[in-house]
């Protein structure tokens, strides 16, 4: 796909979404130099927060709807671990369950940063979301994570003191259906915001995910032969934040095949307890195996296991090669490093995703820019009723 010409994306209607895909390894450069940019005021802002609550942790709520909560649930357990836990306690909440029930989820007493993460900033529930945080919550402060600087979230937040605006390359705006670069330079910017684990390593870190990135492009045939194969329903494992990671991964496949594919996430670990029942002879499973060395015995395990039961199409572990890796068929980044974290490998483990969705796609004769043929999904969600909270 990454090799066709313009001309010929167009005829199969993928042109968009194709380069979108192809260009990211680029945007994370981009993304990188505008968070070093304001690094300073990004700091600053954090700092007056946590000298205003010294004693007190402050809940940092990662919100948005669709591919955006796939956002927040792909970093909230790397930065329970590696952000300032001394200060924040980061949360993953979609705006679709704030609206919908906002007192399960805001707490009027309690120090909050609300962190939107949206494409286009005009989703209705992302809108009432931070309508209703700045109704129900006494201590709101903001950050608003979006790439489109014309959309309501960027314009309303350029007006307000405690609402730190952080617009992403114009690029990961992504033109087509399917989030993609807009994903993935959101998560990478609220990573470098609040990983506080090694500030020194950053820059090694985006440098090795960008050269990773660029591989799996560079590898597409590998790529193209698993979606060969003949499946119907595919699976995507993980653990940690490479959990969070497969919910975007199989929504990749709903959304670009109109759900002619049948699709499954879990964690590594909680899919022995049920959600295995889905594996048979017409499904290939895929593992996002992660680089630390004690999470990774359990990504082996279930792979070893599904191997074992020789019941699927295909079984694959995704990742960087290590000390410990699956006996049966790999897709190695050569470029990775062992010490590099989860959250910062989930990026180009997510170009592998959309890439076989983006495969997938033409395998079902669907067109990936405008894959919902029917219009019943849409870029933009419609049809939402926000009812007035009293």
């Amino acid at each position: 796909m990454f090799t066709k010409t313009d001309q010929e994306l167009e005829k199969m209607g993928a042109k968009i979404t194709t380069r979108e895909i192809q260009q990211q390894p680029d945007l994370w450069k981009e993304a990188f130099q505008n968070y070093t940019a304001k690094k300073s005021e990004i700091d600053s802002f954090l700092g007056k927060i946590t000298s205003t609550y010294p004693d007190q942790k402050i809940r940092v709520i990662f919100t948005g709807a669709g591919t955006s909560a796939y956002v927040g649930d792909t970093l909230r357990p790397y930065l329970n671990r590696a952000g300032d836990t001394s200060h924040f306690v980061f949360e993953s909440i979609p705006t679709t369950d704030i609206v919908s029930a906002p007192l399960d989820n805001l707490r009027s007493d309690d120090p909050t940063i609300l962190v939107s993460f949206a494409r286009s900033g005009n989703s209705p529930e992302s809108v009432a979301t931070v309508e209703l945080a700045e109704k129900l919550i006494k201590n709101l402060y903001q950050i608003t994570i979006t790439c489109a600087p014309e959309g309501h979230l960027a314009k309303k937040a350029e007006n307000e003191d405690g609402n730190l605006l952080l617009l992403q390359p114009a690029l990961s705006n992504d033109k087509g259906f399917a989030m993609t670069g807009s994903f993935s330079c959101m998560t990478l910017t609220a990573a470098l915001i609040f990983d506080t684990s090694a500030e020194d390593k950053k820059t090694a870190w985006v440098d090795t995910m960008i050269k990773m990135g660029q591989e799996v492009i560079s590898r597409e045939d590998e790529i193209q032969a698993y979606a060969d194969l003949d499946y119907d329903r595919i699976t995507y494992l993980g653990s940690g934040s490479l959990s969070g990671l497969t919910r975007e991964a199989q929504l990749k496949v709903l959304e670009l095949t109109a759900g002619a594919l049948t699709t499954i996430f879990d964690s590594s670990m909680g899919f022995r307890h049920g959600p295995k029942s889905y594996v048979n002879g017409k499904t290939i499973v895929f593992d996002f195996m992660s680089n630390d060395k004690y999470t990774r015995q359990y990504d082996v395990d279930i792979l070893e296991e599904i191997k074992g039961d020789e019941i699927c199409e295909k079984v694959v572990g995704v990742g960087t090669s290590d000390d410990n890796d699956f006996s049966g068929d790999n897709f190695f980044i050569k470029a990775g490093a062992k010490d590099l974290p989860e959250l910062y490998q989930a990026l180009p483990d997510v170009v592998f995703a959309q890439t076989f969705a983006l495969m997938n796609s033409i395998k079902v004769n669907n067109t990936p820019d405008t894959p919902s043929a029917s219009g019943t999904v849409n870029r933009v969600v419609k049809g939402v009723t926000i009812h007035d909270y009293e």
